[in-house]
């Protein structure tokens, strides 16, 4: 006798209603910025009550695929940003009680291409935005979150010049779990943020002349400094990375 099939897993209504919807979002039959019809419309087009609709769509809010925008309570398209798509990987990451070494690896093999990419685009807005994330780490001066804060811009701007859009989806929860790792480091080591400045200087002119190779020799000097950092501090490489709401 053959083996039997198992049982049908019990899935509330709502969750059919989120998933029916979601894949109209997915297949681009429901565009970005496209109004979803009214909650007691979808009730009766789904033939359940207005409540399951409403969890339907909270859930939908929660993944970043449906909005309530200002001044209208109908429920809108979105498409998630990187950072709503990020935070929910880079969580499961520290859970996952990720390591700075294991940070300071990817970072490594991440990074120093991306600034290849970038010189290679050499585009004007991108450029603009990796020459504000100079301007404002450098005028962060003591204020640690800010200065945090902004080394994470300084990355983004770098990856968001490149033009890859995968790339940068790819690269923010890695940028989350750096900045929680940094903000342990940067207050104990008093040249850290000199040492940033200068290498963040140095890509940025790398950029601006098209140089690839020095650009991504730069950052490789960069992203090696990181390490020095945490060493310098006694920071064992091995020490978990705090959850991105754990450190402040």
């Amino acid at each position: 006798m053959s083996t039997p099939f198992p049982p049908l897993a019990y899935e509330p209504s709502y969750r059919r209603v989120a998933a029916a919807i979601a894949a109209r979002i997915h297949a681009r039959a429901l565009r970005d910025g496209e109004p979803l019809p009214p909650e007691t419309e979808l009730a009766s087009q789904f033939a359940v009550n207005r409540s399951t609709i409403r969890e339907a769509l909270r859930e939908l809010e929660s993944e970043g695929l449906v909005e309530r925008r200002r001044g209208t309570k109908r429920m809108v398209v979105t498409r998630p940003g990187a950072g709503h798509v990020a935070g929910r990987v880079g969580h499961a990451l520290a859970l996952q009680d990720v390591t700075i070494r294991e940070v300071w690896e990817t970072l490594t093999i991440v990074e120093p291409p991306l600034a290849e990419l970038a010189a290679r685009a050499r585009q004007a807005p991108g450029l603009e935005a990796v020459r504000a994330a100079v301007d404002a780490f450098e005028a962060s001066g003591a204020d640690t979150a800010r200065a945090v804060d902004e080394v994470g811009a300084f990355f983004r701007a770098v990856a968001s010049a490149g033009g890859n859009r995968v790339l940068r989806l790819a690269q923010e929860p890695l940028l989350l779990l750096l900045q929680s790792a940094l903000r342990v480091m940067i207050d104990r080591v008093p040249q850290a943020r000199a040492r940033i400045a200068s290498a963040q200087r140095r890509i940025l002119a790398a950029l601006e002349a098209r140089d690839a190779e020095t650009a991504r020799t730069w950052m490789l000097k960069h992203v090696r400094d990181f390490r020095r950092g945490f060493e310098v501090a006694g920071i064992d490489l091995d020490t978990r990375v705090p959850h991105p709401g754990e450190a402040q």
